[in-house]
């Protein structure tokens, strides 16, 4: 039954054989809190709406409790009414207080959880409400918080992690120390090119597989590309990814036919090093043919979600390799920032 208030929106949301098919009728609250899409959404493979339980376990935190003293300590920070609205601006999100702080935004965030791409705007709200720079002086709050928001979404099957200085919203389970390792050391060394790269496959692998796997392999690409202009050495005239890294390998010292490497595990270290070059190789030519670098037909995905993952599990194992590499044989050389970089 369509309420007064409210407007209705049928998409048509077409899906391989392995994901949905069908359609999906979304009610939309017509609030003013959010402007439609200007074009119809991609459903994301994540089990939205969220619980009650978690929408006033986010609440708590963003407001900051009712500030009325009495009882618990509050988790997050105390927000003012202005603060609040500022915060929800930075989200992209128009909210107003009307009346009480904590009730007006718990009843923002459950319209926001019922209308439509929840997923998305949830997921800038939570990243924002568990931001470390907001806890620079409090690291412990910084930890409840976290603890906090985790024992309840947990239930809805998400989690929020800490990958670098970045707070990612993301299924329970689907972290990859690989990454958020990965992402930590792009950040200390400030490789600024390999932290984009980064971001943008970790933020595509559902929605876009086709352009995980190229960021996946621009992420490699950008390493060697670093290192190479850091050493003053010429760019390959080959410089896909595979180009790249064998120009690295004699450098950096993985040639797999050197000869300082211990007897007895020379051949097994070698092994390891081919097959390092197979899987670099591996990425670049499934970015060649399945990517979105060199086009594909409008609507057509030859890549799934596995894959993608699989991608970019493989070309950030290779990249944190370089990375500490460099560091082993370079230790006090950092590595140029992405506005050094030349072609």
């Amino acid at each position: 039954m369509k309420t007064p208030g409210h407007f209705w929106v049928e998409i048509n949301i077409v899906r391989s054989l392995d994901r949905y098919q069908g359609y999906k009728t979304i009610q939309w609250p017509s609030c003013g809190r959010l402007a439609p899409p200007a074009k119809s959404t991609r459903l994301i493979a994540m089990p939205f709406p969220l619980s009650p339980q978690s929408i006033d376990a986010l609440a708590d935190i963003i407001t900051g409790g009712s500030g009325m003293g009495g009882g618990p300590p509050p988790i997050g920070i105390y927000r003012s009414g202005p603060q609040l609205e500022r915060f929800m601006r930075g989200c992209n999100v128009d909210f107003r207080i009307n009346g009480s702080r904590v009730p007006s935004l718990t009843t923002a965030l459950l319209d926001i959880n019922r209308g439509f791409e929840p997923e998305k705007v949830l997921s800038r709200i939570i990243e924002a409400a568990a931001d470390p720079r907001d806890f620079i002086h409090e690291p412990e709050r910084h930890i409840a918080v976290l603890d906090h928001l985790n024992r309840v979404l947990r239930f809805d099957g998400f989690e929020v992690q800490q990958q670098g200085g970045r707070m990612r919203f993301v299924e329970a389970g689907k972290g990859v120390p690989v990454l958020a390792e990965l992402a930590g050391l792009s950040e200390v060394i400030d490789f600024d090119t390999v932290s984009r790269d980064l971001d943008r496959a970790l933020a595509s692998s559902q929605t876009d597989p086709e352009d995980a796997v190229t960021a996946a392999c621009s992420t490699v690409e950008g390493v060697c590309r670093s290192i190479l202009i850091e050493l003053g050495q010429p760019l390959p005239a080959k410089k896909d990814v595979l180009g790249l890294y064998n120009a690295v390998k004699q450098p950096l010292g993985l040639s797999p036919d050197r000869s300082d490497i211990d007897p007895l595990i020379a051949g097994d270290v070698r092994q390891i090093l081919s097959g390092l070059a197979t899987v670099i190789g591996g990425v670049g030519a499934l970015r060649t043919h399945g990517g979105d670098a060199h086009g594909r037909e409008k609507g057509y995905a030859r890549i799934d979600t596995r894959i993608a993952r699989l991608s970019i599990h493989a070309a950030s194992t290779a990249a944190l390799f370089l990375i500490e590499t460099w560091q082993r044989k370079f230790p006090t050389r950092p590595l140029p920032k992405a506005d050094h970089l030349g072609e």
